[in-house]
């Protein structure tokens, strides 16, 4: 972190806040003030942004900037808490603090899950055929007592296992 922040005091430019901005009816290399909130881009792991969070001051901004000079011993907690909202967006704390996304996160989790299960509920119903006959149990059975009556793969097969006398599977 202190690499990237001498680096960036070395690299700086003078005149803070100086960008080149574009209007529609100027050109793309003017210069002048750049609009306040925009460039300023504070993080839990890089507290310290490049520009102060408000950049154009108003009449009684400036007199709390121009109070700042002096003694802070005269400044009340009020004043205090101004100029600190001038050069920063947000505390510690309120960077901290937790925010209610999950609970946007899980709700759209929760929709599109029921919506998933619904298009696929509708699929079954609509969409894809009936069963065939041969999944049924009764064709099943049929087919399990074709096999045992051919007596088909007698030595390991299914045969193997079913008793012709009783009529049952062998235990």
């Amino acid at each position: 972190m202190f690499f990237r922040a001498a680096r960036r005091l070395v690299l700086r430019k003078p005149g803070l806040g100086i960008r080149g901005i574009h209007n529609p009816g100027d050109t793309a290399h003017s210069k002048g003030k750049i609009a306040p909130y925009t460039n300023y881009h504070a993080q839990r792991s890089y507290p310290m942004p490049d520009e102060p969070f408000c950049t154009e001051l108003n009449a009684e901004q400036r007199a709390l900037k121009e109070k700042e000079k002096g003694s802070w011993t005269q400044l009340s907690h009020a004043e205090k808490v101004a100029l600190y909202r001038l050069r920063f967006h947000e505390t510690f704390a309120e960077m901290n603090r937790r925010s209610n996304e999950w609970k946007t996160v899980m709700g759209c989790v929760f929709f599109f899950c029921g919506f998933t299960a619904l298009l696929i509920w509708w699929q079954r119903v609509y969409v894809f055929p009936e069963k065939p006959i041969t999944l049924t149990d009764e064709w099943k059975a049929k087919q399990l007592q074709r096999i045992l009556d051919m007596k088909g793969n007698p030595v390991q097969g299914l045969a193997s296992r079913w008793d012709y006398e009783k009529k049952e599977w062998k235990k």
